[in-house]
């Protein structure tokens, strides 16, 4: 009879998957499932480790990876770049020189073979030298020409040492580097500054193949994040309140806002008003995510990724994989561990109603017509008693 009940309470109406559903389809291939279109995933357990893992993933995003480098490295001439060159002589008359001034400024442009002409030195190569050496090649040249020469090299308009930066600021621009190198917050605040509040603004920075998304509030909290702009980089801050979805046997399922720099574990589902006791599985309380690569592996090893991998586990568009993070607040370190795991933007928490719910919903299923029978059958009986 017990057994007749509980294969019953497959066919109750639910709100989502049991905890045991979840477990069950982890790590299994579509056929596996049943479902040839079913999403391949695994399971994480929340605790310390993998809390710290994903905490320091997080903030450490962009300097992964691109690298902060040891500065900004050498500034050099590139094509494009406008020059100032003075060249001065001792003598009044010289090849530069005359009575009236001892310097002639000239204003040159590299073109795109690298160089740029100079009379009386011919052409000089000016690509990938700093401005030292340019200037050190011009003199070296100019020696056995003119009268004592000496030169400085200006740089005018830095064309090949410029970055990007367009979106949510207050003037998409161009923005040209300094000598002395420029971070991220340095080109965004000559771009205007970002439009947003730090904790919904997010920065994509784009250079050569790689590409690389962080919370501004997060290259401002940890400098290691404001890494060094390369020329050509492109930068692109987009404005996008961050949010999470509530769902299962809480209190209240809805789309929820951030409204903080960050947020845990904890204080995403106390935001939806906290598990409903009536119905909720402690054990059962599940964060879906599609989560970098370099974390899938750290947490999951490479041979299980791989084992994933080949029973069909597929990146969505950036290349991000999906992944559940299992969370028991049975546990009494739960409280701790949930404040340092943190939710990400998008993210999907579920928590699963527990299975005495379907049990008793399956009993009042089977009751209420049992109910009507016997109160049937009472007036039948009440009936024929009359009657006779």
């Amino acid at each position: 009879m017990i057994c007749a009940v509980l294969a019953g309470c497959q066919a109750v109406p639910g709100e989502g998957p049991l905890t045991a559903d979840i477990k069950a389809d982890a790590g299994q291939s579509p056929v596996q499932i049943g479902r040839i279109d079913a999403a391949v995933f695994d399971i994480v357990k929340v605790d310390n480790r993998t809390a710290k893992l994903v905490s320091d993933y997080v903030v450490t995003a962009l300097n992964r990876r691109f690298g902060i480098g040891g500065g900004a490295g050498r500034a050099v001439i590139g094509v494009g770049d406008q020059l100032k060159i003075s060249i001065f002589e001792a003598g009044a008359d010289g090849l530069f020189s005359t009575s009236d001034s001892k310097q002639t400024n000239l204003d040159v442009v590299v073109q795109q073979d690298g160089t740029a002409a100079i009379p009386y030195v011919g052409t000089v190569r000016f690509v990938g030298k700093t401005l030292e050496e340019a200037r050190q090649a011009i003199l070296t040249a100019l020696k056995s020409r003119a009268v004592e020469p000496d030169v400085i090299v200006t740089s005018v308009n830095t064309a090949s040492r410029k970055v990007t930066v367009s979106g949510a600021v207050g003037n998409s621009s161009q923005v040209p580097l300094g000598l002395v190198g420029d971070k991220i917050t340095d080109v965004i605040a000559n771009a205007g500054g970002p439009t947003g509040q730090p904790y919904e603004t997010y920065i994509t920075l784009v250079r050569g193949r790689k590409t690389g998304t962080a919370l501004l509030s997060s290259v401002i909290d940890h400098p290691n994040e404001n890494i060094y702009v390369q020329p050509g980089d492109q930068i692109f801050v987009a404005r996008d309140p961050r949010t999470f979805t509530l769902l299962g046997a809480v209190k209240g399922n809805a789309r929820v806002n951030f409204g903080a720099s960050d947020l845990n574990l904890l204080e995403a589902v106390a935001l939806g008003g906290g598990g409903n006791d009536a119905a909720i599985d402690a054990k059962g309380y599940f964060l879906f995510r599609y989560e970098e690569p370099d974390v899938v592996m750290s947490l999951l090893g490479t041979q299980r990724f791989n084992e994933l991998l080949g029973k069909g586990m597929k990146p969505d568009r950036v290349g991000r994989y999906p992944i559940v993070y299992s969370f028991d607040m049975t546990h009494p370190d739960s409280l701790l561990v949930g404040q340092t795991f943190p939710v990400k933007n998008r993210d999907v928490i579920y928590a699963s109603r527990h299975k005495a719910v379907d049990l008793g919903k399956f009993l009042t299923l089977i009751g209420t017509p049992l109910g009507i029978a016997s109160q049937g059958a009472g007036v039948a009986y009440s009936v024929e008693r009359i009657g006779n």
